[in-house]
């Protein structure tokens, strides 16, 4: 179990790192000559991770909030890409949670900080526990392009119309097409009488409960559910 976990990680990492080359292209080249590299980076937050993982109702929880501390010549070398840095270390994080099977208590946040008195190369990695406003666990729809929308205490109306939490270019999407609301500790996809109608997993529903990782289809567009 220890040897498996260790592997899904490594290939979480070089995922990681694929990602974020890919994202900046040849503006890695140069400021990843200096000592520090992203991976590093990312293989502190993952250990942080376990180190400080703890066991609660659903099973282990992990912290989702990370103070990443760089000396100033690494934040001014990273200082192109420094978004793109804390959007992949996010993605590590829940990676590596899904791969371990960790929740977090609210939404994972990560800050680059710079640290006066570190040495180029070397960098520190803070954890906490944060919960969320509601104090429930988190859940998020991601999106076609990545991007990602907080499912909090009120319902996230998916749609054509600006007024929408989630607006959709689709002609085949309603102006009120769906919603994902929470119901307690579960969420539940419902179809608010949309002319094409909402599919989960492929298969036409009205009302439907949500399980982490379920497909939900609204026109020609599909958001991925994650729980975290």
């Amino acid at each position: 179990m220890y040897v498996a976990g260790r592997i899904s990680e490594t290939m979480g990492l070089q995922q990681f790192e694929d990602r974020l080359e890919r994202l900046v292209e040849g503006t890695l080249a140069k400021p990843f000559r200096s000592n520090l590299q992203p991976v590093e980076i990312g293989r502190r937050l993952t250990r942080e991770m376990d180190l400080h993982r703890r066991v609660g109702v659903r099973g282990l929880i992990a912290p989702n909030s990370f103070s990443v501390t760089l000396a100033k010549p690494d934040v001014d070398r990273f200082s192109n890409f420094l978004d793109a840095l804390v959007r992949e270390l996010a993605e590590a994080a829940r990676e590596h949670a899904r791969n371990e099977q960790y929740t977090f208590v609210g939404p994972i946040d990560v800050q680059i900080l710079e640290g006066p008195r570190l040495r180029s190369g070397r960098f520190t990695v803070a954890a906490e526990f944060i919960e969320g406003p509601d104090g429930m666990a988190p859940a998020e729809l991601v999106l076609p392009g990545g991007g990602r929308v907080q499912i909090e205490s009120g319902p996230v109306v998916i749609g054509r119309m600006p007024e929408c939490e989630v607006v959709l270019s689709d002609p085949n999407v309603s102006r009120r097409h769906a919603e994902v609301v929470r119901v307690n500790e579960t969420f539940v996809v419902r179809d608010l009488g949309s002319t094409n109608g909402t599919k989960l997993n492929g298969v036409p529903i009205r009302e439907q409960y949500l399980a982490t990782g379920d497909n939900i289809t609204v026109g020609s567009t599909t958001l991925v559910f994650e729980m975290l």
